[in-house]
Parts: structure tokens; sequence; C-alpha cells
């Protein structure tokens, strides 16, 4: 009982993270026109934040392991808060890429975080379902985000950055009061404390890769798939978010409610090929994409496999790495944002030369990574090491 009400505080403190986060999604753009950015400066805005989660993840994740998850996790939570309401009151262009670059360094300890929470207090039998309960909140945390910040920036471009601000704080507020301590016998009893970048060796490695390449290929589809379903069937903004919230809830779905009986039954080896083949099929399905419900339909499909792999990666990490939870998941938060910053790139570049070309080079990606996982996967037996 005591592991289910850690969880449910959890998932409703990473929803309303994500909430906060989304809120500025759709706005930033305009808002960050409106001061001045030109096309680059919007693309350094976006991608300055990425590289700052790529850099400090790791640090902090290990730091979490040392000094406890709540105090790490309210940091992030702060961390947010302030950037949400320096971009609030920004009135130049480098006020932006400040706060940009100090929610980075800060926000990016809130993900390893909470998944080396649910680490410490889910059993291995059990981690599958508390991964898949942390995506599922991130997972409809950008569903309503952005719709949020939608409704509240016709009254004002900055507004959406107060009302940020202020899930932030309350967010801060539910994490003092409500979420316990997970990490005590762990900090009393770990005496060498591993290098950071020595999770990577051993069996682990193949699953930050794995993770990257999946990441990689899910950037550039976020990317370039605005464009390709405006030439391919006229699709507009409000069908796309449409499309989109859709694609939320049936990954949010699958992830609270079924990654955890998948992985108990089958093992998260065999969910994790599973959601790499149904990623690999629904970007095949994306290419035939030319009206509203295929999109939407083939995007869920394509959404529904993508999103089971991450928590199983998570979860199949924890059980086999040497290293702390925090160091262990930092590592592959790190190693997530380092497919998010090249692929927006990348997917634009193969967009430029031919529109289908993001999603025939994402169904390559992940068939690598599958072929990669098959051949270096770790096995039952390391696991239960």
């Amino acid at each position: 009982m005591q592991t289910k009400s850690a969880l449910s505080i959890l998932f409703i403190v990473m929803f309303l993270v994500m909430v906060g986060f989304g809120i500025i999604i759709p706005v930033l753009p305009f808002y960050a026109k409106e001061i001045g950015a030109n096309p680059t400066e919007l693309g350094l805005l976006m991608s300055v934040y990425s590289l700052m989660q790529f850099l400090f993840a790791p640090l902090w994740g290990q730091v979490s392991d040392r000094f406890g998850r709540k105090p790490v996790i309210m940091l992030g939570i702060a961390g947010l808060g302030i950037s949400f309401f320096i971009q609030a009151i920004s009135t130049e262009l480098w006020m932006l890429f400040a706060a940009r670059i100090i929610g980075g360094i800060l926000s990016s300890a809130n993900m390893p975080t909470a998944m080396a929470y649910v680490a410490d207090i889910t059993t291995a039998e059990n981690r599958g379902k508390g991964m898949g309960m942390i995506g599922a909140a991130t997972g409809l945390g950008f569903v309503f985000g952005p719709a949020i910040g939608g409704i509240f920036s016709k009254n004002s471009l900055s507004l959406p950055f107060y009302v940020a601000a202020g899930f932030a704080v309350v967010t801060l507020i539910l994490v003092a009061l409500l979420l316990k301590e997970s990490k005590h016998k762990q900090i009393e009893t770990q005496e060498k404390k591993p290098s950071i970048w020595s999770v990577l060796q051993g069996p682990a490695t193949v699953l930050f890769l794995v993770q990257l390449l999946i990441s990689l290929s899910l950037a550039g589809l976020e990317a370039t798939f605005a464009y390709f379903a405006a030439k391919n069937a006229g699709l507009g903004t409000v069908q796309l978010g449409l499309i989109f919230m859709i694609m939320g809830f049936g990954s949010a779905i699958v992830q609270g409610g079924l990654v955890g009986k998948w992985t108990k039954k089958y093992g998260e080896n065999t969910v994790i090929q599973m959601g790499m083949i149904v990623s690999a099929v629904g970007f095949g399905l994306i290419l035939l994409v030319n009206n509203f419900l295929t999109a939407a339909v083939f995007l869920t499909i394509f959404g529904i496999g993508n999103g089971v792999i991450r928590p199983c990666v998570s979860s199949l990490l924890t059980k086999i790495s040497t290293a702390g939870h925090g160091t262990s998941t930092g590592v592959l938060s790190s190693f997530d944002s380092l497919g998010r910053i090249i692929g927006p790139t990348l997917g634009g570049w193969l967009y430029s030369l031919s529109v289908g070309l993001p999603y025939i080079s994402g169904i390559i990606i992940t068939l690598i990574a599958f072929l990669l996982f098959l051949r270096f996967r770790v096995t039952e037996k390391a696991v239960n090491l």
C-alpha cells in the first residue's frame, strides 16, 4: 500500500511537471519572435535546453544517489519555476536564452531522479509497471499542457509562462508535503561512488545505445510531421493538435495500464523488442497518411510502440546496472537528450531531400536498434544477478 501511495503521488507530481512544461511549447516560438528572435536563434533557443539536459542529467542522477531523491526532485521543479518566470518577464533575447539554460540545467534532475525513485520503491517484478506510470504521467502532461498554453496565450503571450510557473510552485509544495524520501539504506551503505561514465561499461551499454537510436528517430518525426501532414493530407494546426492528443492518450493508456502486466508476463526484453517492431510498422504506415483518420490511427500505432520502450529500458537498466539507480537513469536521460539534439536537424535535412525520408530513416534506425538489442541483448541470467 505504501508503494502504491508513493507511486500515485509521484504520478501526480510528474504529470504536473509535464503540464507546466507543455504549456509553453506552442507559445515559445511566437513569444521569441515577438522579442526579436530569427529562425536560427529560435532553433538555438530550443536546442540549448536539450544540450543542458544532455550535460547535466547524469550529474543530478549521481547527486540523488548520494543525497536522496526528494531534494533533487524539488531542486529540478524549482528550476523549472524560475525558468518559466524569467521567460515571462523577458524583454531581451539574452534573457530567454538565460532562462532556457537555467531551466535545462536544473530541470534535467526531474526525469532521472523520478525513475530512480521508482526503482527504489518497487520490486524487480513490478518495476516495469512503476516506470510505465511515469511514462503515462509524462505523456498525459504533454497532452494537456499545450492545450492549456494555447488557451491562455489568447490574452497574452507572456501569460502562459506565469501559469507554468504557478504549476511549478504548486508541484513543489506537493512534493515538500507529500512525497517521502525513498533512499535511506543505500545512502548509508554505499561506500564506493562510481564515476558517472563507469555505468557505460558492461551489458548495460546496449540499453543506452537503444535509447539514443529510439530518441533520434522520434525527434526526427516530431520535427517534420506537421509539414508532412500538411503536404500529404492538408491538415492544419487544430487537426494536428487533436492527432497528437489522441496519440498521447493511446500511449499513456498503454504505459500506465499494460506495460506492468506485459513485463511481468513476458519480461522487459520481449516488450522492448515488440515495441521496436510496432514503432517500425508505425513509421511505415505514416508514409501512407492521406487524411485526418489515417494520420490519427497510424501515429497512435507508432506512439504505442515507441511509448513502451523507454519505461522498459529504464526498468531493465536499474536491474542490471552496478551503479546507483540515479547515476544509471541520469546517463540514460543524457542519451535520450542527445537523440533529441541530433534528431530534429537530421529529420529536417532528410525532409528537405524527400518528404518521406525521415520516416524511411526511422524504420532503418529502429531496425538497427532492434538488431543491436538482439545481438547484445541482456540475458535473463544477467537480469537476475
